[in-house]
């Protein structure tokens, strides 16, 4: 009984620490272009301090084709709905 219990709380608590994404690490694949945290210094849009609602709705524009990007139109897709959620709240505080 005690071996069981280990095995399901081991279980459970991998299964709770891969649940949630690493969201700063996450963020950091955007650095590339809208610089660190999102404080871009060249072109490309400044991520951070974006509003969590319009972040949502770019990059959902992005994924379904309605926002016209040669480079966002390929990472957009690739993100869950909730890593975008996650991205929308990590970028708002920056």
């Amino acid at each position: 009984m005690k071996r069981l219990l280990i095995c399901l709380i081991l279980l459970l608590s991998s299964t709770w620490v891969y649940a949630d994404p690493n969201i700063a690490l996450l963020a950091s694949s955007c650095a590339g272009c809208h610089g660190t945290n999102g404080y871009s210094k060249g072109e490309m849009p400044k991520l951070a301090g974006l509003q969590p609602d319009y972040f949502i709705q770019q990059m959902q524009a992005f994924a379904n084709g309605e926002r016209e990007s040669s480079v966002m139109r390929h990472h957009a897709p690739a993100y869950t709905e909730t890593e975008i959620r996650l991205l929308a709240e990590y970028f708002s505080t920056r």
